[in-house]
C-alpha cells in the first residue's frame, strides 16, 4: 500500500480502543486495542505500531508489534524486527530473519475450512543473532 494511494492511515500518535472494521487497505502506525476486521484489503502493522487485538484480514504484513490472534485467507508476512505474540491461521506465512513469533501456527490450503485445519507448529521463536 502506498501512503499516497487509497486506504486509511492510523498515525503513530493515535490510540483506538474498540472495533476497527472496513473493506480497504489499512496502515496502522499507532495503537489499537480490541479487534481489527477487514473484509477486503491489506492490513499493514507499521514499525511504530502496537496492536493488542484479534485480527482478521485477507492479507497482513507486520513490521511492528501484534499481540493477539490473527486469521488470514491469504498471506501473512512477519518482517524483520516485528513481534507477533498469538496464534496465526493462514494459507501462507513468510517470516523474515529478525522477526519474533510466539504462538501456534496453522497453515491450511485455500479449500480447507478453518475448523478442519490441524496445528502445524505449536511454539516457535525466531530471534536475530548477532
Amino acid at each position: 500500500m502506498s501512503l499516497l494511494g487509497a486506504g486509511t492511515l492510523i498515525g503513530r500518535s493515535l490510540v483506538i480502543r474498540g472495533e476497527v472494521s472496513g473493506s480497504e487497505d489499512l496502515y496502522v502506525d499507532g495503537s489499537i486495542e480490541g479487534t481489527v476486521t477487514l473484509a477486503a484489503g491489506r492490513l499493514t502493522v507499521g514499525p511504530n505500531a502496537r496492536l493488542t487485538a484479534d485480527v482478521q484480514a485477507p492479507e497482513v504484513a507486520v513490521m511492528g508489534e501484534l499481540n493477539g490472534n490473527l486469521r488470514s485467507e491469504g498471506k501473512v508476512e512477519l518482517r524483520d524486527k516485528s513481534t507477533m505474540r498469538g496464534d496465526i491461521l493462514a494459507i501462507r506465512l513468510a517470516v523474515e530473519e529478525g522477526a519474533v513469533l510466539r504462538g501456534h501456527v496453522d497453515l491450511r490450503g485455500p479449500e480447507e475450512k478453518a475448523e478442519d485445519a490441524a496445528p502445524v507448529v505449536e511454539e516457535s521463536s525466531l530471534f536475530q543473532h548477532k
